[in-house]
């Protein structure tokens, strides 16, 4: 009895099992219950191609390294807007790592999310894959929308897609699922968003703007530039049948024209877009984001355009325009919606693996903010990537004349509270008062060195040279630096250390070093500040707290 009871067992179970998932050669079908669906990855795998179909919706092709053995780690894709339907999932590789995806409400690994060893806690990272170029940077409706260059399969760069978080802050983000997926013209590369109020493109509905995506599609023969709307915040979006609005290669003999940032032009009554072709940024206009008239060019510039205007020192009747490119150069000129006119630059604001950086369209109260690309890897870690803390730019007028200054936003403070402050140390001083402090992880600092019998002076922590300033050929960790005041013999610094990142804020904004945290190896003395008989005129140590709590 109990035998025939087993088997009878066996057997509705086997059959549940194959109602779910039917397997054969290289390829699954499942019917989808639950919001995600989870993938091994190992890195001991080469990529192979593999195809997502579902009834009315458009195929999904792309590649990853498939587990057939233990992980490397786990990575996921949100199929909630499957649900009740019948996926078929195609795979090229071994297909042994086919039985090993599973269907889940949680991504695997969920209950260390957010709090894993070398997680960035006060930086956005995306939970799972790889992360570069900030793209649709964008405030509507209450909220701040982060799109990014996203690699969900795996913590390496393929298959562009664009990722998307939200924000009411600038500093807490939600993750939201994919908004943008690669098709017929190619992988999804970085662009621009904005709200069209005045429904020039025609895809309002009612009273609700639509939120339009401008945005690179990148295939082997050439990138064309293609548009996208959403009429539910930036959930969902619907590809513009009539793209590619712009394909260049014909005029330009190049692949890359790429990036589109676009913006409205007030004086003009017109939109313009800011596209990087070749060897510049050119300048295009619209009236209805669809059709795109070529206007100029600016040469020296590579990538992820930016252009916008700022007051000096605050004045509105006295405006400049920054031109910049992926690299944080950037020109100062004149703009009149057509042409962009340099008179000055170019110029250096930040260092380090900083890239891509890109401001928010429709800002309250004239505020021009930023978020960058780090390029920094988290060891050991399910992910790859980070971006920046958010910056406002502002123009200021210097003893070379105006120039860009650069500093986290005042949302920020939220994050750091005041542990200790002193005043007038010597550096042995000032060493042993954070020595307290050498095996905090996170930690923000703010002090002011000043030079004496010194040439050169700076703050280690565990041998690498957070700040490292050369006062005798005027660099600051190996770039030209020339205070305000040349005669000068103080440095100022507010210091941002996160467990795999550091950001150093020069002046009150004048120049940002960032670099990856590498601390010399079996190096444990904390925090040093080095220099000949220098004095440490102020030393503020705050604790940071962490936007994932």
């Amino acid at each position: 009895m109990m035998l025939s009871l087993l088997k009878s067992l066996l057997f509705s179970t086997i059959i549940l099992l194959l109602t779910s998932i039917s397997t054969f050669a290289g390829e699954i079908e499942l019917k989808i219950t639950k919001k995600y669906l989870n993938f091994p990855i190992s890195h001991k795998e080469d990529r192979h191609k593999m195809t997502f179909q579902a009834a009315g919706h458009e195929d999904l092709t792309v590649v990853i390294r498939l587990s057939s053995n233990a992980p490397d780690y786990w990575v996921f894709k949100d199929v909630s807007n499957l649900k009740g339907q019948t996926l078929k999932i195609s795979y090229d590789g071994d297909e042994a790592g086919l039985s090993k995806i599973y269907q889940a409400d949680k991504i695997e690994g969920n209950a260390s999310l957010y709090t894993e060893k070398n997680r960035p806690q006060f930086h956005f990272t995306t939970q799972r894959g790889w992360i570069n170029d900030p793209n649709g940077l964008l405030y509507h409706d209450g909220e701040y929308h982060l799109f990014y260059q996203h690699n969900p399969f795996e913590r390496e760069w393929e298959n562009m897609h664009w990722g998307h978080a939200v924000s009411t802050d600038l500093i807490h983000w939600n993750e939201l699922p994919l908004a943008l997926f690669p098709d017929k013209h190619g992988t999804m590369f970085s662009g621009s968003a904005v709200i069209d109020y005045k429904n020039s493109a025609g895809f309002n509905k009612g009273n609700t703007p639509a939120l339009i995506a401008a945005y690179t599609a990148d295939s082997k023969e050439k990138q064309v530039q293609c548009i996208a709307y959403s009429l539910d915040n930036g959930r969902t979006f619907t590809k513009y049948e009539g793209n590619p609005i712009i394909d260049s290669k014909k005029v330009w003999n190049s692949k890359d024209t790429r990036d589109p940032k676009v913006f409205w032009y007030e004086p003009g009554d017109h939109w313009v877009m800011v596209l990087n072709e070749r060897d510049g940024h050119s300048i295009y206009n619209s009236e209805d984001l669809k059709n795109w008239e070529y206007q100029s060019h600016t040469t020296g510039f590579w990538e992820c355009p930016e252009l916008f205007e700022l007051p000096v020192d605050g004045d509105p009747s006295n405006t400049l325009w920054v031109m910049y490119g992926a690299s944080g150069t950037y020109m100062l000129g004149d703009f009149d919606g057509k042409v962009f006119t340099p008179i000055a630059g170019k110029y250096l604001y930040t260092s380090g693996p900083i890239y891509a950086a890109q401001t928010f369209t429709n800002m309250q109260n004239g505020r021009r903010v930023q978020m960058g690309w780090g390029r920094i890897t988290h060891p050991e870690m399910p992910f790859k990537g980070m971006m920046m803390l958010p910056t406002e730019l502002s123009l200021r007028n210097t003893k070379d004349g105006p120039r860009l200054f650069n500093l986290p936003v005042k949302e920020t403070e939220q994050l750091f509270s005041p542990i200790k402050q002193w005043e007038t140390l010597t550096a042995e001083k000032a060493n042993e008062a954070l020595k307290q402090f050498s095996k905090h992880e996170e930690l923000r600092i703010k002090t002011t060195i000043k030079l004496s019998h010194a040439t050169g002076a700076g703050l280690k922590l565990n041998g690498q040279g957070m700040l490292d300033y050369d006062l005798n050929f005027n660099k600051l960790n190996g770039v030209f630096y020339s205070p305000n005041d040349p005669t000068s013999m103080e440095i100022s610094a507010d210091i941002y250390i996160d467990r795999t990142s550091i950001e150093v804020f020069i002046d009150g904004g004048a120049l940002t070093l960032v670099m990856p945290k590498t601390p010399e190896t079996n190096n444990k003395e904390g925090f040093y500040f080095w220099g000949n008989n220098i004095e440490i005129k102020n030393l503020e140590v705050y604790n940071a707290n962490s936007i994932w709590k």
